[in-house]
């Protein structure tokens, strides 16, 4: 195998689907996946790709450097696709300390390890560091982020994932360390932890529960689909430029109240329910501290240098997602149980 690529997080949400493009498109590579199986990390998301030859799934923290070290120097990456990371916004606010840990401890532990083993011959390796938009802040009604916005974090989680790029530039600047990374707009889709509004959602018109909104609903988001976003990863750690950042987007807009009555249409459809029948579980609710009006990424930048764009629009890409839960709802049912967590010590420690 002529590369071996270390991938954090991956048995997470994006994390999952960017193992399983880099498993399956790149058979010649060795993809080293390595979770520290918290809350959110499913391996039963990876279940098509697990027994694969190139493939090997690591138990570890980020937060624990000298372990860290250990697994590069076992392991010797050419290449780290950093995804892991608390994410929640709301958990952020509950526990700031543990985002800085991982966000930002956890991310110069990864640092420190790349260039431990790679001493300075930075020839064919690359550390690709995936952000997001919420480190630019928030934008009024007109406005993109691109890649020359200011940061300007306004949530725990999103100064969290600030620092932690500014520490990624600065081993570049620094140590030269061949970086990459990529900002993306809300991610949704298949595998999506049932925290985050569309899969809450989805879960709660299956069992007529309320659908909580934040404020008036019209905090405005740009929405990426994950496997397309996967590619984006793809994309940019092979032929992004070293020391570059791209944003990756959508392409589109959408404010939460009208992504919801959106979903509640699909939804009726799909369940063969009268039209109009999930919106009213369509719930206003006291609005979170620090939550930004607006996101919305300019992603000129990665479509003219590398090609990229969308293969779905957001309405495709929505039913296709609804269709994925209402075809896995054991996944649904198990990871909103918490039962998705004995899967490593039923796969891997068993065998």
């Amino acid at each position: 195998m002529n590369k071996t690529i270390l991938i954090t997080g991956g048995a997470g949400f994006i994390g999952s689907h960017v193992v399983r493009e880099f498993v399956l498109k790149y058979p010649d590579y060795k993809i080293v996946n390595l979770d520290a199986l918290t809350y959110a990390g499913n391996l039963e998301n990876l279940k098509d790709v697990e027994n694969s030859s190139n493939y090997t799934f690591v138990k570890a923290d980020i937060t624990d450097a000298a372990h860290i070290l250990q697994i590069f120097e076992e392991y010797q990456p050419d290449g780290v696709i950093h995804l892991a990371a608390e994410s929640h916004v709301d958990r952020s606010i509950i526990d700031p300390t543990a985002f800085v840990m991982t966000n930002v401890i956890g991310t110069v532990n990864l640092l420190n390890a790349a260039k431990e083993i790679w001493k300075g011959n930075f020839e064919g390796k690359r550390f690709h560091h995936v952000s997001t938009d919420e480190v630019y802040g928030t934008l009024g009604e007109i406005g993109l982020f691109t890649e020359t916005t200011s940061y300007d974090p306004h949530s725990p989680y999103s100064a969290s994932k600030a620092s932690s790029d500014h520490f990624v530039r600065a081993y570049h600047d620094t140590y030269g360390l061949p970086v990459v990374i990529t900002n993306c707009s809300n991610n949704y889709g298949p595998n999506h932890f049932p925290e985050k509004l569309i899969p809450l959602c989805i879960h709660n018109i299956l069992n007529n529960k309320p659908l909580p909104i934040y404020g008036d609903g019209k905090f405005t988001r740009d929405w990426l689909f994950v496997i397309d976003h996967a590619k984006a990863i793809d994309l940019v750690f092979h032929e992004g430029t070293n020391g570059g950042s791209y944003n990756v987007g959508g392409f589109n807009e959408w404010q939460n109240i009208d992504l919801v009555r959106e979903l509640c249409k699909q939804m009726d459809e799909k369940l063969n329910r009268p039209n109009g029948t999930a919106d009213q579980l369509i719930t206003f609710v006291k609005d979170r501290p620090g939550h930004d009006l607006r996101y919305a990424i300019d992603a000129t930048k990665i479509n003219q240098e590398l090609g990229y764009k969308p293969s779905v629009t957001f309405e495709q890409g929505l039913s296709i997602t609804i269709d994925w839960f209402l075809n896995n709802q054991d996944w649904l049912d198990s990871v909103t149980s918490g039962d998705y967590q004995k899967y490593y010590d039923n796969q891997y420690k068993a065998g």
